[in-house]
């Protein structure tokens, strides 16, 4: 029998190849699903096997009991590479991880009740269901999207459809226990960008072309769902913008004189007006109303749309940007 038939033959999606001898299985005992890890003294074992170099990428740890464990990789710019380990419902209450690589890991219902993520790499990681009360997550590396989300991006994209809306409801589901918990730990910023994805997933459960969907992806556009005060800003140049052009196609009364637009007139004079017009625009947005400037026509209800609309904007704006500077 050759050596490399005692060797444990657990590789993971990255190709890297656990060194450590087989059980009667074909894998070692941290990749064994057939080894009992309930033992009182699991957690000694494995913070001994880490810090003794061990391979530490896909360890099966389900329902292990490793409450205070310390897996910090002192003395050491990087922290131990836990990436594809599987923490299902284990137990790691005051666990210390700081600046682990938990890249892929499943993390799913694992009670993280008082343990230290900080600086941690949680990349694609399925986080359904974890206790995180007391849970230090400051400067975590979440990716752009959860891995969930990830899942129901690639339903959507083959059609399948039912799939795609419970990977949408566990991706909600985790978003609002991620905002929650930054909340009360007062990691706004995190709180802030948690519950944008929270109300996005929601959103995507929604029909396609449905009015709560077509209104709940006009509201992220317009403000972020409330979390980003300079798309209303945005919203208010172009709308502004749009609407002096407007003007000056269907023309202004000033001092009892009509003005609009004249391809005949030269280039100057065109631009004073557009100008007038921006003022005007910007005179009727903030409902200012001077008086110089008034609608004939097609204006008065460009101008009226743009009243009501700036007015409403302006609330909005207030609202939001205090919101966010009172956190």
């Amino acid at each position: 029998m050759s050596e490399d038939q005692y060797k444990c033959q657990y590789i993971d999606p990255e190709n890297h190849l656990c060194p450590n001898e087989a059980t009667d299985d074909g894998l070692c005992f941290w990749h064994s699903l057939n080894v009992d890890k309930s033992g009182s003294n699991i957690k000694d074992k494995l913070e001994h096997y880490a810090q003794h170099g061990g391979f530490l990428r896909g360890l099966k740890l389900q329902h292990c009991e490793l409450n205070d464990i310390d897996l910090v990789n002192h003395g050491h710019k990087t922290g131990y590479d836990l990436s594809y380990c599987d923490f299902y419902r284990a137990s790691l209450r005051d666990a210390h991880l700081f600046n682990a690589n938990l890249n892929n890991a499943s993390l799913m219902k694992t009670d993280l009740r008082d343990a230290n993520l900080n600086c941690t790499s949680l990349l694609n990681a399925n986080l359904l269901g974890i206790k995180l009360s007391g849970c230090k997550i400051e400067n975590i590396d979440f990716g752009k999207n959860i891995f969930q989300e990830e899942l129901a991006k690639l339903a959507t994209e083959k059609k399948h459809h039912s799939s795609a809306h419970d990977y949408y409801v566990q991706s909600e589901e985790i978003y609002r226990d991620l905002r929650k918990h930054s909340e009360s730990e007062g990691l706004f910023n995190y709180a802030g960008t948690f519950i944008k994805k929270e109300l996005t997933m929601r959103r995507m459960q929604q029909p396609n072309y449905s009015a709560k969907r077509i209104v709940s992806k006009g509201i992220d556009l317009f403000c972020g769902y409330g979390e980003e005060p300079m798309r209303i800003v945005g919203f208010s140049i172009l709308l502004i913008l749009i609407c002096a052009i407007l003007y000056s196609v269907t023309g202004l009364n000033y001092h009892g004189n009509f003005y609009i637009f004249d391809i005949n007139a030269s280039f100057k004079d065109n631009i004073n007006w557009f100008f007038s017009c921006l003022y005007y625009s910007v005179v009727t947005f903030t409902t200012l109303g001077y008086g110089d400037f008034t609608p004939i026509g097609v204006s008065r209800a460009i101008a009226a749309f743009e009243a009501f609309t700036g007015s409403f904007t302006i609330a909005l704006f207030v609202v939001v940007f205090v919101k966010k500077m009172t956190r």
